[in-house]
């Protein structure tokens, strides 16, 4: 309990510093992770959080400590090597995007191990705590550690806004941005620039081999939730911070437990709760959708049929039963005793001694049904030259999609014709 209560209220310095750094550290990633993912860039991501192994391990051979800003360098220098590596290798051979990048992840991340193997048999006390850049240890995040990456995720974050309007466009378009004149090359690599620094600002805390992670997993959550970029990155970092925060708690008060694992555990946990319950693009939502879909259709067809049987006859007031209307289309017998239930209950139908009749919002809505169809199969023969024999079921797909706006320009493209292709009377509203 005082371990959460120091976290919470930030009472000791130690903990204040990794709570500003983890939030900071958190935010240059989710934002700078959001344009990363709209470029389809995701795995580069993965191989430059591999490639600054060995630049932390140069970096700390060059100072013979752990240096911050030496790390820092070292890890900047090699995740940009990483990335340009990746780019030649592709302009300049056979070798395909996705290849190169486990080629150059592979190949600085063994030269990382190499060098930090070598440094743990040095004998150099100074090297303690090296390997935690491997997982993560924000509990280790010192007050001049906070000053270097802290101020270095500040950056990123004013540039990533600063130059919004231009990350933008080109991660939608590039092509357009190059027509007008936008310096789409020096655009590129600032983005670059910035990607590259939010990893290496985040392995402190996560890790090189969970970074990336990190960088994109608050942005794929977040695209569940918006389609709008500044809410997106909102709730990226929403997202990113609650989880960067949650972990460094988790590791704090659990040292075995490095920070990385917990923060991205947290993450990963969110992202399955969107990719189930997010309110349109979940898959709770799109089940729920495929099912009101199925019934709306079941429901038009019962509407349909009963409207034909109603047309043939000329008397729309005769109750009709279900052995009639599976006579006149075939239904399940458990979905079409679900769906006229349904019908009834919203008005369109009205029951007696288990037979069924429309009402006269029922009427007019299975009118309109029969009337898109018939409209459709008229256009796929005229414009389309198809013969009758084949547009019934292709109207039948399409009559439950037509909005009263293509309706209306059916209408008049077609001249509102009188008959379909089979003579038989279109339906028009009084």
């Amino acid at each position: 309990m005082n371990d959460f209560i120091d976290f919470i209220f930030l009472t000791n310095s130690n903990v204040r510093n990794v709570v500003i750094g983890i939030v900071l550290i958190c935010c240059s990633a989710a934002i700078v992770g959001c344009f990363t993912f709209l470029r389809k860039r995701a795995l580069l991501g993965d191989a430059v959080a591999h490639a600054t192994l060995p630049g932390v391990c140069m970096g700390f051979l060059l100072s013979g400590s752990k240096n911050p800003f030496f790390i820092l360098i070292g890890a900047f220098a090699t995740g940009l090597l990483s990335i340009y590596a990746v780019d030649y290798i592709t302009r300049n051979s056979k070798i395909k995007a996705d290849t190169s990048l486990a080629l150059v992840l592979t190949s600085f991340f063994g030269v990382g191990i190499l060098l930090l193997t070598a440094i743990q048999h040095s004998g150099n006390a100074a090297q303690g705590g090296l390997d935690g850049f491997l997982f993560g240890k924000v509990a280790a995040l010192m007050s001049n550690d906070l000053w270097v990456f802290g101020i270095t995720a500040i950056v990123v974050i004013i540039i990533s806004f600063v130059f919004f309007k231009e990350f933008l466009l080109i991660s939608f378009d590039p092509t357009f941005a190059k027509s007008i004149g936008m310096p789409v090359v020096a655009i590129e690599f600032l983005l670059t620039t910035i990607t590259v620094l939010a990893v290496v600002i985040g392995i402190q805390a996560v890790g090189v081999i969970l970074m990336a992670a990190m960088l994109i997993t608050p942005a794929a959550t977040a695209r569940f939730w918006t389609d709008k970029l500044k809410t997106m990155i909102a709730i990226a970092i929403l997202f990113s911070v609650v989880s960067g925060i949650g972990g460094a708690y988790i590791s704090y008060v659990t040292p075995t437990l490095p920070t990385g694992p917990c923060m991205v555990i947290l993450m990963s946990s969110i992202a399955l709760i969107s990719f189930l319950a997010a309110p349109r693009k979940g898959l709770l939502a799109k089940l729920k959708l495929q099912h009101d879909n199925r019934n709306r259709i079941l429901e038009e067809n019962i509407l349909k049929a009963l409207f034909q049987m109603g047309e043939n006859t000329h008397n729309y007031e005769s109750y009709i039963s279900k052995l009639d209307i599976s006579e006149k289309r075939i239904f399940n017998k458990g979905q079409l005793k679900n769906g006229l239930k349904r019908l009834q209950r919203k008005g369109y139908l009205q029951q007696k001694n288990q037979q069924w009749k429309l009402t006269t919002q029922g009427k007019n809505k299975g009118q309109r049904i029969t009337r898109l169809h018939r409209l459709w199969e008229m256009y796929l023969t005229t414009y389309l030259q198809l013969s009758p024999d084949h547009v019934h079921d292709d109207a039948e797909t399409i009559e439950h999609i037509i909005t009263p706006e293509i309706e209306e320009k059916l209408t008049e493209i077609l001249g509102y014709p009188t008959v379909d292709p089979h003579q038989m009377k279109i339906p028009y509203s009084e």
